[in-house]
């Protein structure tokens, strides 16, 4: 059935696709994922793609078949299906504005998207905007990106004429938990290189992520009634509070725009006899990554020595790297963006990640894949938004980069 692309999306966001960390060890981690990737395994066959498939992990694949007499590379498209579980995506209204007059929205009565608080609204003024209705999330991080290669898709099928290569197409399951590349068949997918469509603005070209670890912290405490504790209590909850002043206030996200990395605490489980914290740690210069692992060894090695050792444990695991060290040694994929957007009349500039995309990994295991714009904005909370213009030129630029390798 033809759809224009804003039907599509809507369709899609109304679908909950909610990622869940706490089943992070199963994949997907919801199995209300499945609900739009049979939605999408039936579109893409309607589609005319080949070797369609939808795998007992919730990954879709799928390809267009080249119809060009010359053999050319075959590029993929990627997008995640899940949202973000830090906002609820259960129950998901979008609605549209049809002409957005750059002033305050009004998501309900009770919320209000203040232009104070997102200075960045008046220059869409004009724009075709989708909201929500304040209740929950949108859902365009990343059902915008299904969207745009859906439309760019469509648009195949109805001018059998345009003449492209072979085009590879995945949609993944929870990228929101980092584990959108856990079971990626690269070589199921069959692309030389690909492009994942996961960003904000389409101006931006993303061939650059954080380097990125996690570290847990085990404190063990001595616990006896505190009306005897003189000199003999150690209270773990305490020590947990004291390791964090130890790092420094300036390292914090609060703290850090740009390519500064940070030092984050997401959680804390304690009680005077034992408590565990848990950080992520992030920097695009994998030697400055580094420097924030030793930095948080040697403040349990100095509660080691105050309290004895083994009180303060710590753990750290590498979770992904930065993308960049492979682009740079496989332009093609990113020189090819910025030719497409100037082409459209754009001015694509690079925009570093301050997170991790499902890129980051594939071009680490092999497959070149930066990361491009869709139109989305605000995403994981009430307050996202997607500018429908902006979408459709993300279908554009890929129906672009296509015609530019099918020319080379």
């Amino acid at each position: 059935m033809k759809m224009n692309i804003e039907e599509r999306f809507i369709a899609y966001c109304r679908i909950d696709t909610q990622s869940d960390p706490a089943n992070s060890d199963v994949t997907p981690s919801t199995q209300k994922q499945f609900d739009l990737a049979e939605v999408l395994r039936k579109e893409l066959i309607e589609l005319g793609l080949e070797n369609v498939e939808l795998d007992e992990h919730c990954y879709v694949y799928g390809w267009l078949p080249s119809n060009t007499n010359h053999e050319v590379p075959t590029v993929g498209f990627i997008a995640h299906m899940d949202t973000a579980p830090d906002y609820t995506g259960t129950g998901v209204n979008p609605r549209v504005i049809a002409c957005y007059d750059g002033k305050d929205i009004e998501l309900n009565p009770d919320v209000i998207m203040k232009v104070e608080d997102f200075p960045d609204l008046p220059a869409l003024k004009g724009k075709r905007l989708i909201v929500t209705d304040g209740n929950t999330l949108l859902g365009g991080d990343d059902k915008a990106g299904i969207a745009c290669i859906m439309d760019a898709l469509q648009y195949y099928q109805l001018h059998p004429e345009v003449k492209h290569g072979r085009i590879a197409v995945c949609f993944t399951p929870d990228e929101e938990i980092g584990n959108g590349p856990k079971y990626f068949d690269i070589e199921k997918f069959g692309a030389e290189f690909a492009y994942t469509m996961d960003g904000g603005n389409i101006e931006e070209v993303s061939d650059e992520t954080f380097n990125a670890a996690s570290a847990k912290l085990t404190f063990h405490g001595f616990s006896i009634h505190p009306g005897s504790g003189k000199d003999k209590l150690i209270n773990a909850a305490s020590l947990a509070c004291q390791y964090q002043t130890l790092l420094p206030q300036y390292m914090t996200p609060e703290h850090t725009s740009g390519r500064e990395g940070f030092i984050h605490l997401i959680g804390i489980e304690a009680s005077s006899a034992s408590a565990v914290s848990e950080y992520i740690i992030r920097d695009h210069d994998r030697t400055k990554l580094q420097e924030k692992k030793d930095l948080m060894k040697a403040a349990v090695d100095y509660l080691n020595v105050q309290y004895g050792q083994g009180t303060v444990e710590i753990e750290i695991q590498d979770s992904y790297h930065n993308m960049k060290e492979v682009l740079d040694a496989h332009p093609q994929s990113v020189e090819t963006a910025y030719r497409a957007l100037k082409e459209l009349g754009i001015e694509g500039v690079s925009d570093p990640i301050r997170g991790g995309t499902d890129g980051a990994e594939l071009s680490l295991r092999g497959l070149p894949c930066p990361n491009l714009g869709n139109g989305d904005r605000n995403c994981h909370g009430r307050y996202e938004y997607c500018v429908v213009e902006e979408m459709q030129l993300a279908a554009e630029l890929i129906k672009k980069i296509v015609a530019l390798i099918e020319e080379a």
